[in-house]
């Protein structure tokens, strides 16, 4: 086996004149070199993207949602309380209530906007909502027989409201009954205490109120829409998920953080891995030169595969020093390539080199280094390179040594 490597050594990398073989080797080394580090950088910058979107998306989402599948709503009960309350992992949780909802206010259109009824000293220990307060506070108590409400910033300007105006809210459900029951609609008024502005990458509730005045706005009675849960830590979200599943049964759909923005994060997984398979054709060409190199080194070696066979050589035996020829042309590349890739991503990653518009939410190309996708680009550009010598090895073990020796 030693003997195989030295050989394959000496075929790869000949001191003694540089023909174009050795050409054809050093452009298949930079092949890969070139294509590996840039593999590397380009996923780890989708990876550094797809970090950013979840810690914005993370500001409003849980990390796990339970709702009812049977309806809208649902009671939350003792037995469901005692069993979130056995749950080491999870770290808070925050019931609420939801629903559509006509704003009317006398001197703007009315519109309709998404409204969440939560209870402000659960809800804001897993939400970071309160952090993004620009005028008035979060108040949602009432004062004066009023209740208090929370406006997106946004919503703000485009009604051109103010903080202390005092609006009305006109549930979907109680818009119905007025017209099947030939009655008033029946509206609940609110005194707008704050505003708030965030980054909100998918569509969000627009206006907080208090948890028991949704419940009376949307006529829930005690049920509630859904409970949000912030966990110690986010990366067990499916564990918790299984296991919250099996104790609550089908009765309730469990959501995990991923599952909420699915179809976001999906893409953004296929934009990642596609364009691993488009930069997979840089490495794929050297590669190619990889087969035309050894196979000419097969050609031109062709007396000396002879005399080894002779000397006791198997035709696993010379097919194995050929494939150890591509494996050396992919380590050496692999190697390379991967530590300039590292290096490249961990400078943008400590300094920010490449800058984004000021257009962009962040300043610079964010880059997250995951060690399973520099696994996953280094055994793959490997492997290519061993797949690449196995027909130039499979043609070697098939000389005929009589012949080799005989005409060359």
């Amino acid at each position: 086996m030693k003997t195989n490597a030295l050989i394959a050594r000496r075929y790869l990398f000949s001191k003694k004149h540089v023909s174009l073989i050795s050409t054809l080797t050093g452009i298949s080394i930079t092949g890969v070199t070139i294509g590996t580090a840039l593999l590397i950088v380009v996923l780890s910058v989708f990876s550094g993207f797809f970090e950013v979107i979840k810690g914005f998306l993370l500001q409003n989402d849980p990390d796990i949602r339970i709702e009812s599948t049977a309806s809208d709503t649902f009671v939350f009960t003792g037995d469901m309380q005692q069993t979130l309350a056995d749950k080491p992992e999870i770290k808070d949780l925050a019931s609420y209530v939801k629903g559509k909802s006509l704003m009317v206010h006398p001197q703007v259109n009315d519109q309709v906007v998404q409204v969440k009824g939560i209870n402000q000293d659960e809800y804001f220990k897993i939400n970071k909502l309160s952090n993004n307060i620009v005028k008035g506070s979060i108040d949602l108590g009432v004062k004066n027989r009023i209740p208090g409400m929370l406006l997106n910033e946004k919503l703000m300007r485009e009604m051109n409201l103010e903080v202390g105006d005092k609006i009305a809210l006109l549930s979907a459900d109680g818009m119905r009954k007025s017209l099947t029951q030939f009655s008033l609609p029946r509206n609940y008024r609110f005194e707008i205490r704050g505003t708030y502005s965030r980054l909100q990458i998918t569509d969000g509730p627009a206006v907080f109120i208090e948890q028991e005045a949704g419940q009376r706005l949307f006529e829930t009675k005690n049920a509630i829409s859904g409970i949000d849960i912030r966990l110690q830590k986010t990366e067990e979200a499916e564990g918790v998920k299984t296991s919250l599943q099996n104790k609550l049964g089908s009765t309730y759909k469990i959501s995990t953080w991923y599952d909420l923005q699915q179809p976001l994060y999906d893409i953004m997984y296929l934009e990642k891995w596609s364009s691993y398979l488009i930069l997979m054709i840089i490495v794929i060409v050297a590669v190619l030169n990889i087969i035309g190199s050894l196979t000419m080194i097969v050609i031109q070696k062709n007396r000396d595969i002879g005399v080894l066979q002779t000397m006791g050589f198997t035709p696993s035996d010379i097919k194995q020093i050929f494939i150890r020829q591509g494996l050396y042309i992919g380590l050496i590349g692999c190697f390379i390539g991967g530590g300039i890739g590292l290096l490249l991503s961990w400078l943008q990653k400590q300094y920010g080199l490449i800058k984004l518009s000021s257009a962009f939410i962040i300043d610079a190309y964010p880059v997250s280094i995951e060690y399973l996708d520099v696994s996953i680009v280094l055994i793959g550009s490997l492997l290519l390179c061993v797949l690449a010598s196995w027909y130039p090895a499979r043609r070697a073990s098939r000389v005929e040594p009589a012949d080799a020796i005989r005409y060359d």
